[in-house]
């Protein structure tokens, strides 16, 4: 918010503008790290990562985010599906950086945009999956009449989809013309 004026739109899709849990939350993903042998207090690095516990939440983070669903219109079989979301889980955990989750997880709980929407001037867009359970569409009146509130011209697309949090990529045709249009509209 240190710039105000330097963009005259923002899409904020599948978000909040304020952190939600508790520095408990990341206290419990340092603790289940610390269970693989190999952390190593988040030293990692020379003993291989920690692959296995990184599988298993990305698994956990997947399968929350509605890819059983996803997945299931050209996957019958649970045991299909399972195997598709490992093979999707395998790869990411090998290359990301469990430090940086900490420190994601962290900035989570911790952040809070609310207290700058009266410095917003761009044009905002709100875009919220009907399904998402990380940012639950209940919020959006909230958010919106806060917005609303500060003097921000923004609007609110809520995407019809089963697809939850992965309902961006997923469901791109259903929000893709709002996008369209909002983006058309901030040269008027």
């Amino acid at each position: 918010m240190s710039y105000p004026d330097a963009m005259s739109g923002v899409a904020a899709v599948i978000s909040a503008p304020k952190g939600s849990g508790k520095e408990a939350d990341v206290q419990a993903l340092v603790d289940r790290f610390a269970k693989d042998p190999n952390w190593n207090g988040g030293w990692h690095y020379d003993r291989g990562g920690i692959p296995d516990t990184l599988t298993a939440l990305r698994i956990e983070t997947l399968t929350r985010y509605g890819w059983n669903e996803i997945l299931a219109e050209k996957m019958p079989t649970q045991a299909e599906r399972d195997a598709e979301i490992r093979r999707r889980a395998e790869p990411w955990a090998k290359e990301f950086d469990p430090n940086s989750m900490v420190t994601m997880r962290r900035a989570a709980v911790r952040y809070n945009a609310e207290k700058d929407f009266s410095k917003i001037r761009a044009k905002m867009l709100y875009v919220i999956s009907r399904t998402d359970k990380l940012f639950p569409p209940s919020i959006a009146p909230d958010v919106m009449d806060k917005l609303a509130k500060a003097g921000v011209d923004a609007k609110y697309y809520e995407i019809d989809t089963e697809f939850g949090h992965s309902a961006t990529g997923v469901e791109w045709a259903k929000w893709g013309p709002t996008l369209k249009a909002f983006v058309e509209g901030l040269s008027k």
